[in-house]
Protein backbone atom coordinates (compact mmCIF):
# COMPACT_ATOMS: atom_id res chain seq x y z
CA UNK A 1 0.00 0.00 0.00
CA UNK A 2 1.08 3.50 -1.11
CA UNK A 3 2.29 5.15 2.65
CA UNK A 4 0.82 8.46 1.38
CA UNK A 5 -2.47 7.06 1.00
CA UNK A 6 -2.77 6.33 4.28
CA UNK A 7 -1.58 9.29 5.32
CA UNK A 8 -4.06 11.30 3.16
CA UNK A 9 -7.22 8.54 4.07
CA UNK A 10 -6.30 9.37 7.41
CA UNK A 11 -6.21 13.44 7.61
CA UNK A 12 -9.50 13.31 5.53
CA UNK A 13 -10.95 11.03 8.01
CA UNK A 14 -13.21 12.28 10.66
CA UNK A 15 -11.77 12.68 14.25
CA UNK A 16 -13.76 10.13 16.68
CA UNK A 17 -12.37 10.05 19.51
CA UNK A 18 -11.75 6.94 21.53
CA UNK A 19 -14.41 5.79 24.01
CA UNK A 20 -12.99 5.41 27.52
CA UNK A 21 -13.54 2.35 29.06
CA UNK A 22 -15.80 4.02 31.32
CA UNK A 23 -17.83 5.21 28.78
CA UNK A 24 -19.71 2.12 27.78
CA UNK A 25 -18.27 -1.02 26.19
CA UNK A 26 -16.67 -1.00 23.76
CA UNK A 27 -17.77 -2.74 20.07
CA UNK A 28 -15.51 -4.22 18.30
CA UNK A 29 -15.79 -5.49 14.81
CA UNK A 30 -14.24 -8.71 13.77
CA UNK A 31 -13.61 -9.42 10.14
CA UNK A 32 -11.35 -12.77 10.04
CA UNK A 33 -12.34 -15.78 7.94
CA UNK A 34 -12.95 -18.89 9.72
CA UNK A 35 -12.11 -21.20 7.12
CA UNK A 36 -8.74 -21.72 8.04
CA UNK A 37 -6.66 -23.07 11.68
CA UNK A 38 -5.37 -20.01 12.02
CA UNK A 39 -8.61 -17.39 11.59
CA UNK A 40 -10.54 -19.83 14.23
CA UNK A 41 -6.98 -19.52 16.12
CA UNK A 42 -6.92 -15.79 16.37
CA UNK A 43 -10.99 -15.79 16.98
CA UNK A 44 -10.22 -18.05 19.96
CA UNK A 45 -7.35 -16.04 21.40
CA UNK A 46 -9.17 -12.73 20.87
CA UNK A 47 -11.70 -14.45 22.99
CA UNK A 48 -10.01 -15.74 25.84
CA UNK A 49 -9.05 -12.12 26.15
CA UNK A 50 -12.47 -10.95 26.37
CA UNK A 51 -13.30 -13.41 29.14
CA UNK A 52 -10.67 -12.16 31.51
CA UNK A 53 -11.01 -8.40 30.47
CA UNK A 54 -14.41 -7.44 28.62
CA UNK A 55 -16.58 -7.13 27.92
CA UNK A 56 -17.18 -6.52 24.73
CA UNK A 57 -20.22 -6.37 22.10
CA UNK A 58 -18.71 -8.10 19.22
CA UNK A 59 -19.80 -8.38 15.80
CA UNK A 60 -17.81 -10.76 13.96
CA UNK A 61 -18.30 -11.89 10.11
CA UNK A 62 -16.95 -15.19 8.95
CA UNK A 63 -16.54 -13.89 5.55
CA UNK A 64 -14.02 -11.70 6.15
CA UNK A 65 -14.67 -7.43 5.47
CA UNK A 66 -16.04 -7.94 1.84
CA UNK A 67 -19.46 -9.29 3.40
CA UNK A 68 -19.99 -6.82 6.24
CA UNK A 69 -18.73 -3.54 3.92
CA UNK A 70 -22.06 -2.18 2.92
CA UNK A 71 -23.35 -1.96 6.71
CA UNK A 72 -19.95 -1.07 8.35
CA UNK A 73 -20.23 2.97 8.61
CA UNK A 74 -23.88 2.23 10.52
CA UNK A 75 -22.23 -0.46 12.97
CA UNK A 76 -20.47 2.48 14.97
CA UNK A 77 -17.41 0.47 15.97
CA UNK A 78 -15.36 1.07 18.62
CA UNK A 79 -11.82 -0.92 17.04
CA UNK A 80 -11.51 -3.15 14.56
CA UNK A 81 -9.39 -6.39 13.57
CA UNK A 82 -9.19 -7.58 10.26
CA UNK A 83 -6.80 -9.02 7.25
CA UNK A 84 -5.11 -6.63 5.54
CA UNK A 85 -7.98 -6.08 2.59
CA UNK A 86 -7.75 -3.93 -1.05
CA UNK A 87 -10.19 -1.39 0.58
CA UNK A 88 -8.20 -1.16 3.49
CA UNK A 89 -7.76 2.47 2.75
CA UNK A 90 -11.50 3.01 3.21
CA UNK A 91 -11.23 1.01 6.62
CA UNK A 92 -8.45 3.54 7.30
CA UNK A 93 -10.69 6.57 5.98
CA UNK A 94 -13.46 5.54 9.22
CA UNK A 95 -10.33 6.76 11.95
CA UNK A 96 -11.69 3.70 13.87
CA UNK A 97 -8.72 2.36 16.27
CA UNK A 98 -7.40 -1.14 13.52
CA UNK A 99 -5.01 -4.29 14.39
CA UNK A 100 -4.39 -5.65 10.56
CA UNK A 101 -3.92 -9.09 9.99
CA UNK A 102 -1.06 -9.64 7.43
CA UNK A 103 -1.92 -11.83 4.21
CA UNK A 104 -1.50 -10.45 0.84
CA UNK A 105 0.22 -7.38 1.45
CA UNK A 106 3.65 -6.44 3.60
CA UNK A 107 3.62 -4.46 6.97
CA UNK A 108 1.61 -1.38 6.95
CA UNK A 109 3.51 1.51 8.45
CA UNK A 110 1.52 3.52 11.22
CA UNK A 111 -0.44 0.27 11.81
CA UNK A 112 -0.44 -2.58 13.99
CA UNK A 113 0.35 -5.32 11.75
CA UNK A 114 0.19 -9.18 13.15
CA UNK A 115 2.68 -11.06 11.18
CA UNK A 116 4.30 -14.40 11.35
CA UNK A 117 7.81 -15.08 11.94
CA UNK A 118 9.34 -15.85 8.48
CA UNK A 119 12.40 -16.55 9.69
CA UNK A 120 11.93 -19.29 12.14
CA UNK A 121 9.50 -20.87 10.15
CA UNK A 122 11.85 -21.49 7.06
CA UNK A 123 14.49 -22.59 9.56
CA UNK A 124 12.85 -24.91 11.51
CA UNK A 125 11.64 -26.69 8.22
CA UNK A 126 14.96 -26.23 6.99
CA UNK A 127 16.50 -28.41 9.88
CA UNK A 128 13.88 -30.75 10.10
CA UNK A 129 14.79 -32.02 6.69
CA UNK A 130 17.98 -31.72 7.17
CA UNK A 131 17.50 -33.98 10.28
CA UNK A 132 15.54 -36.46 7.82
CA UNK A 133 19.13 -37.10 5.91
CA UNK A 134 17.53 -35.41 2.39
CA UNK A 135 20.46 -33.87 0.60
CA UNK A 136 18.36 -32.19 -1.82
CA UNK A 137 15.47 -29.91 -1.45
CA UNK A 138 12.90 -27.71 -2.50
CA UNK A 139 10.35 -25.37 -1.68
CA UNK A 140 6.98 -24.18 -3.14
CA UNK A 141 5.24 -20.96 -2.28
CA UNK A 142 2.62 -18.81 -3.66
CA UNK A 143 2.74 -15.76 -6.00
CA UNK A 144 3.38 -12.24 -4.45
CA UNK A 145 2.74 -13.11 -0.76
CA UNK A 146 5.65 -11.73 1.41
CA UNK A 147 5.32 -14.17 4.22
CA UNK A 148 6.02 -16.76 1.86
CA UNK A 149 8.81 -14.96 0.52
CA UNK A 150 9.57 -14.54 4.01
CA UNK A 151 10.15 -18.31 4.58
CA UNK A 152 11.20 -19.32 1.31
CA UNK A 153 14.61 -16.88 2.22
CA UNK A 154 14.76 -18.47 5.18
CA UNK A 155 14.71 -22.00 4.35
CA UNK A 156 16.84 -21.47 1.16
CA UNK A 157 19.61 -20.04 3.49
CA UNK A 158 19.59 -22.43 6.08
CA UNK A 159 19.49 -25.03 3.29
CA UNK A 160 22.80 -23.03 2.01
CA UNK A 161 24.81 -22.73 4.88
CA UNK A 162 24.40 -26.76 5.63
CA UNK A 163 26.00 -27.01 1.58
CA UNK A 164 23.08 -28.20 -0.03
CA UNK A 165 21.11 -26.78 -2.94
CA UNK A 166 17.01 -25.48 -3.01
CA UNK A 167 14.93 -25.52 -6.18
CA UNK A 168 11.74 -23.17 -6.08
CA UNK A 169 8.87 -23.02 -7.60
CA UNK A 170 5.78 -20.47 -7.42
CA UNK A 171 2.71 -21.23 -8.70
CA UNK A 172 0.63 -18.06 -10.44
CA UNK A 173 -2.56 -17.21 -9.51
CA UNK A 174 -3.99 -16.77 -13.00
CA UNK A 175 -3.49 -20.70 -13.93
CA UNK A 176 -6.31 -22.88 -13.19
CA UNK A 177 -6.47 -25.81 -10.70
CA UNK A 178 -5.71 -28.32 -13.56
CA UNK A 179 -3.02 -26.50 -15.34
CA UNK A 180 -1.03 -25.42 -11.91
CA UNK A 181 -0.94 -29.27 -11.39
CA UNK A 182 0.26 -30.58 -14.17
CA UNK A 183 3.26 -27.95 -14.18
CA UNK A 184 3.91 -28.75 -10.20
CA UNK A 185 4.03 -32.62 -11.18
CA UNK A 186 6.27 -31.93 -14.17
CA UNK A 187 8.37 -29.68 -11.68
CA UNK A 188 8.51 -32.29 -9.29
CA UNK A 189 9.22 -34.94 -11.52
CA UNK A 190 12.64 -32.79 -13.00
CA UNK A 191 14.37 -32.93 -8.85
CA UNK A 192 16.56 -36.06 -8.37
CA UNK A 193 14.77 -38.01 -5.56
CA UNK A 194 15.27 -38.85 -2.88
CA UNK A 195 14.59 -35.02 -1.68
CA UNK A 196 12.59 -32.66 1.06
CA UNK A 197 10.25 -30.36 -0.01
CA UNK A 198 9.05 -27.45 2.18
CA UNK A 199 5.79 -25.70 1.14
CA UNK A 200 4.28 -22.12 2.44
CA UNK A 201 1.49 -23.27 4.17
CA UNK A 202 -0.89 -26.69 4.32
CA UNK A 203 -3.08 -25.72 1.54
CA UNK A 204 0.32 -25.42 -0.75
CA UNK A 205 1.43 -28.94 0.79
CA UNK A 206 -1.62 -30.64 0.03
CA UNK A 207 -1.51 -30.01 -3.53
CA UNK A 208 2.33 -31.05 -3.81
CA UNK A 209 0.99 -34.02 -2.28
CA UNK A 210 -1.40 -34.50 -4.93
CA UNK A 211 1.55 -33.45 -7.08
CA UNK A 212 3.96 -36.41 -5.86
CA UNK A 213 1.10 -38.87 -6.76
CA UNK A 214 0.79 -38.32 -10.28
CA UNK A 215 4.18 -37.95 -10.81
CA UNK A 216 4.39 -41.92 -9.04
CA UNK A 217 6.56 -40.06 -6.13
CA UNK A 218 6.61 -41.90 -2.97
CA UNK A 219 5.81 -39.89 -0.07
CA UNK A 220 7.85 -39.67 2.38
CA UNK A 221 10.55 -41.84 0.59
CA UNK A 222 11.34 -40.14 -2.61
CA UNK A 223 10.22 -36.53 -1.38
CA UNK A 224 9.49 -35.58 2.31
CA UNK A 225 6.85 -33.23 2.57
CA UNK A 226 6.27 -30.02 5.17
CA UNK A 227 4.09 -27.65 5.43
CA UNK A 228 2.86 -24.73 7.69
CA UNK A 229 0.24 -24.07 10.23
CA UNK A 230 -0.79 -27.24 11.75
CA UNK A 231 -4.14 -27.17 10.33
CA UNK A 232 -5.33 -30.53 11.74
CA UNK A 233 -7.98 -31.22 9.41
CA UNK A 234 -5.81 -30.29 6.19
CA UNK A 235 -2.80 -32.34 7.74
CA UNK A 236 -5.16 -34.88 8.70
CA UNK A 237 -7.19 -35.57 5.39
CA UNK A 238 -4.13 -35.29 3.41
CA UNK A 239 -2.57 -38.52 2.04
CA UNK A 240 -0.13 -39.00 3.91
CA UNK A 241 -0.59 -37.40 7.12
CA UNK A 242 1.65 -34.24 6.56
CA UNK A 243 3.94 -32.88 8.95
CA UNK A 244 3.82 -29.57 9.77
CA UNK A 245 4.90 -26.07 12.15
CA UNK A 246 1.99 -24.89 14.29
CA UNK A 247 1.95 -21.00 14.89
CA UNK A 248 1.00 -19.28 17.81
CA UNK A 249 -1.96 -17.40 16.42
CA UNK A 250 -3.93 -18.06 19.75
CA UNK A 251 -1.67 -15.84 21.13
CA UNK A 252 -1.54 -13.78 18.74
CA UNK A 253 -5.28 -12.90 19.15
CA UNK A 254 -5.01 -12.55 22.68
CA UNK A 255 -2.18 -9.68 22.27
CA UNK A 256 -4.46 -8.26 19.50
CA UNK A 257 -7.13 -7.90 21.50
CA UNK A 258 -5.15 -6.36 24.30
CA UNK A 259 -3.94 -3.87 22.12
CA UNK A 260 -6.82 -2.97 20.44
CA UNK A 261 -8.09 -1.91 24.49
CA UNK A 262 -5.00 -0.27 24.98
CA UNK A 263 -5.67 2.32 21.77
CA UNK A 264 -9.66 2.64 22.25
CA UNK A 265 -8.44 3.91 25.84
CA UNK A 266 -6.41 6.96 24.09
CA UNK A 267 -2.82 4.89 24.40
CA UNK A 268 -0.55 6.57 21.74
CA UNK A 269 2.17 4.02 22.09
CA UNK A 270 0.83 1.22 20.40
CA UNK A 271 3.38 -1.19 18.98
CA UNK A 272 3.92 -1.39 15.21
CA UNK A 273 4.10 -5.45 14.84
CA UNK A 274 2.48 -8.48 17.07
CA UNK A 275 4.75 -11.43 15.88
CA UNK A 276 3.05 -14.72 15.04
CA UNK A 277 5.62 -17.15 16.31
CA UNK A 278 6.52 -21.18 15.60
CA UNK A 279 5.78 -22.82 18.80
CA UNK A 280 6.88 -26.50 17.46
CA UNK A 281 7.12 -29.09 14.64
CA UNK A 282 4.41 -31.78 14.55
CA UNK A 283 5.98 -34.80 12.44
CA UNK A 284 3.67 -36.95 10.88
CA UNK A 285 4.20 -39.85 8.02
CA UNK A 286 5.08 -37.09 4.85
CA UNK A 287 8.04 -37.04 6.96
CA UNK A 288 8.92 -40.52 8.59
CA UNK A 289 11.72 -41.67 6.88
CA UNK A 290 15.45 -41.24 7.58
CA UNK A 291 16.81 -40.55 3.96
CA UNK A 292 20.61 -41.85 4.46
CA UNK A 293 22.05 -44.23 2.51
CA UNK A 294 24.79 -45.33 5.37
CA UNK A 295 23.08 -47.64 6.95
CA UNK A 296 24.86 -47.65 10.32
CA UNK A 297 23.71 -44.00 10.85
CA UNK A 298 20.18 -44.72 9.74
CA UNK A 299 19.62 -46.90 12.66
CA UNK A 300 20.99 -44.55 14.60
CA UNK A 301 18.77 -41.89 13.90
CA UNK A 302 15.97 -43.84 13.96
CA UNK A 303 16.68 -45.05 17.52
CA UNK A 304 16.79 -41.42 18.21
CA UNK A 305 13.36 -40.69 17.22
CA UNK A 306 12.06 -44.07 18.78
CA UNK A 307 13.66 -44.15 22.73
CA UNK A 308 13.74 -42.43 25.28
CA UNK A 309 17.10 -41.72 25.42
CA UNK A 310 18.46 -42.50 29.25
CA UNK A 311 21.69 -41.58 31.43
CA UNK A 312 24.02 -43.19 28.44
CA UNK A 313 22.14 -41.42 24.87
CA UNK A 314 25.30 -41.21 23.00
CA UNK A 315 26.45 -44.84 24.52
CA UNK A 316 23.48 -46.30 23.69
CA UNK A 317 23.09 -44.61 20.27
CA UNK A 318 25.95 -46.04 19.00
CA UNK A 319 25.69 -49.50 20.26
CA UNK A 320 22.16 -49.16 18.07
CA UNK A 321 24.18 -48.75 15.00
CA UNK A 322 26.74 -51.33 15.97
CA UNK A 323 29.61 -49.01 16.19
CA UNK A 324 32.00 -47.47 17.99
CA UNK A 325 31.09 -43.93 19.64
CA UNK A 326 34.24 -42.23 17.65
CA UNK A 327 33.22 -43.68 14.58
CA UNK A 328 29.81 -43.07 14.39
CA UNK A 329 30.50 -39.40 15.94
CA UNK A 330 32.56 -39.05 12.83
CA UNK A 331 29.52 -40.02 10.37
CA UNK A 332 27.32 -37.49 12.09
CA UNK A 333 29.48 -34.95 11.76
CA UNK A 334 30.22 -35.32 7.84
CA UNK A 335 26.97 -36.43 6.94
CA UNK A 336 24.40 -34.24 9.27
CA UNK A 337 26.99 -31.42 10.40
CA UNK A 338 26.22 -31.58 13.95
CA UNK A 339 27.14 -34.28 17.03
CA UNK A 340 25.25 -37.46 18.27
CA UNK A 341 24.09 -34.89 21.28
CA UNK A 342 23.09 -32.38 19.33
CA UNK A 343 20.82 -34.08 17.62
CA UNK A 344 19.67 -36.10 20.64
CA UNK A 345 19.21 -32.73 22.13
CA UNK A 346 17.16 -31.56 18.85
CA UNK A 347 14.94 -34.44 19.16
CA UNK A 348 14.16 -33.98 23.17
CA UNK A 349 13.30 -30.44 22.53
CA UNK A 350 11.22 -30.73 20.62
CA UNK A 351 9.19 -33.06 22.15
CA UNK A 352 9.24 -30.98 25.22
CA UNK A 353 7.47 -28.24 23.12
CA UNK A 354 5.21 -30.09 21.87
CA UNK A 355 3.94 -31.98 25.53
CA UNK A 356 4.10 -28.16 26.63
CA UNK A 357 1.81 -26.69 23.88
CA UNK A 358 -0.55 -29.49 23.35
CA UNK A 359 -0.92 -30.75 26.48
CA UNK A 360 -1.73 -29.77 30.17
CA UNK A 361 0.39 -32.14 31.34
CA UNK A 362 2.56 -30.83 34.50
CA UNK A 363 6.48 -30.37 33.63
CA UNK A 364 7.14 -33.04 36.56
CA UNK A 365 5.48 -35.56 34.23
CA UNK A 366 6.72 -34.41 31.31
CA UNK A 367 10.01 -35.10 32.74
CA UNK A 368 8.86 -38.61 34.16
CA UNK A 369 7.90 -39.52 30.61
CA UNK A 370 11.06 -38.17 28.63
CA UNK A 371 13.45 -40.26 30.86
CA UNK A 372 14.87 -36.97 32.77
CA UNK A 373 15.67 -37.06 36.46
CA UNK A 374 13.56 -34.18 38.14
CA UNK A 375 11.67 -31.03 36.68
CA UNK A 376 14.92 -29.05 37.65
CA UNK A 377 17.30 -31.27 34.84
CA UNK A 378 14.62 -30.91 32.41
CA UNK A 379 13.89 -27.21 32.75
CA UNK A 380 18.18 -26.65 32.59
CA UNK A 381 18.21 -29.02 29.70
CA UNK A 382 15.46 -26.89 27.93
CA UNK A 383 16.40 -23.35 28.65
CA UNK A 384 19.46 -24.42 26.69
CA UNK A 385 17.96 -24.27 23.14
CA UNK A 386 14.90 -22.66 23.67
CA UNK A 387 16.14 -19.90 26.02
CA UNK A 388 13.41 -20.01 28.23
CA UNK A 389 11.88 -22.69 31.22
CA UNK A 390 9.54 -24.97 30.34
CA UNK A 391 6.75 -23.13 32.26
CA UNK A 392 7.79 -19.72 30.45
CA UNK A 393 7.66 -21.71 26.81
CA UNK A 394 4.06 -22.79 27.79
CA UNK A 395 2.87 -19.49 28.79
CA UNK A 396 4.20 -17.68 25.39
CA UNK A 397 3.09 -20.30 23.59
CA UNK A 398 -0.14 -21.44 24.99
CA UNK A 399 -2.25 -23.07 21.84
CA UNK A 400 -6.10 -24.42 22.18
CA UNK A 401 -6.66 -25.47 26.34
CA UNK A 402 -6.63 -21.50 26.46
CA UNK A 403 -9.53 -21.24 25.83
CA UNK A 404 -11.46 -24.86 26.98
CA UNK A 405 -13.07 -23.60 30.08
CA UNK A 406 -14.75 -20.78 27.83
CA UNK A 407 -16.84 -23.08 25.57
CA UNK A 408 -17.91 -22.49 21.79
CA UNK A 409 -18.21 -18.47 21.69
CA UNK A 410 -18.86 -17.90 18.51
CA UNK A 411 -22.32 -18.42 16.63
CA UNK A 412 -22.59 -19.29 12.77
CA UNK A 413 -24.47 -16.33 12.07
CA UNK A 414 -21.97 -13.91 12.55
CA UNK A 415 -23.11 -12.14 15.38
CA UNK A 416 -21.47 -12.89 18.64
CA UNK A 417 -22.98 -12.95 22.29
CA UNK A 418 -20.75 -12.58 25.21
CA UNK A 419 -23.22 -11.87 27.56
CA UNK A 420 -23.39 -8.71 26.65
CA UNK A 421 -24.98 -6.26 24.04
CA UNK A 422 -25.36 -7.78 20.73
CA UNK A 423 -25.20 -6.03 17.76
CA UNK A 424 -25.65 -6.62 14.17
Amino acid sequence: MNPKVISQARESAPRTSARPATAGIPKIGLFIESSRASGRALLHGIARYIHHHGPWSVYWEPGGLEKAWPKLKSLDLSGIILRDVENLEEVLALGIPAVVVGHSRTEISGLVNVVTDSETIGRMAAEHLLACGFRSFAYCGVENAPWSLGRRTAFVKRIEQAGWHCVVYTPHKSRTWNQEVSLLTHWLRSIKPPYGLMACNDDRAQQALEACRRADLAVPNAVGVIGVDNDEVICGLSNPPLSSIALGFERAGYDAAEILARMIAGEKAAPSRILVSATHLVARRSTEVVAVSDAHLAKALQFIRDQKIGAAPVTAVARSAGLSRRTLEKRFREVLGRSILGEIRRVRTDRIARLLVETDLPVARIADMLGFVDVQHIARYFRVSKQLSPAAYRKTHRGKAWCSQNGDLFAQNGVVNLGQKVFA
